[in-house]
């Protein structure tokens, strides 16, 4: 789903050699670490379904020290975009990381990807901060976007 995603939303972001070719064993490669991170009790993934089958799905990291959780990842499949699985997913997000007595969300969005920033930002999402980054070879900005759950 991860890699099917990128492939969608970042193409013209970063080059297509990338996202045609690139990008499958290197999501692969981090999602083996990142799954046995979260089996370890790092953090919890939860799936979206519709109709009983996978449409989207989010990643979530224990809170740091300031008692912030990370949205490590948030992903509904192309054709699920639109129809509510990712404000779902938040919503589910909200509720995990209240359980774990987190104070807020926090994520992190290529700044080139406006369709991410006006979904983040529609939900009260507030840009915290702008860092340099790199994808696919390329230097590009992230965005930090953060959620209060007070």
């Amino acid at each position: 789903m991860h890699t099917r995603s990128w492939v969608a939303t970042y193409r013209g972001i970063v080059p297509d050699v990338y996202l045609d070719r690139d990008i499958h064993a290197e999501r692969a490669a981090h999602w083996q670490t990142r799954m046995r991170e979260i089996e370890a009790g790092a953090g919890r993934v939860l799936i979206a379904e519709h109709a009983g089958e996978p449409v989207g799905f989010v990643c979530l990291v224990e809170p740091d020290d300031t008692g912030s959780v990370l949205v490590d990842n948030l992903h509904a499949l192309p054709g699920h975009k639109g129809l509510g699985a990712g404000t779902a997913m938040l919503a589910e997000a909200a509720r995990w990381a209240r359980t774990r007595g987190a104070r807020e969300l926090h994520l992190y969005v290529l700044e080139d990807n406006a369709a991410a920033i006006g979904f983040y930002e529609s939900r009260g999402w507030r840009l915290t901060s702008r860092q340099a980054d790199n994808m696919a070879g390329l230097d590009l900005f992230s965005l930090r976007y953060t959620l209060s759950l007070n």
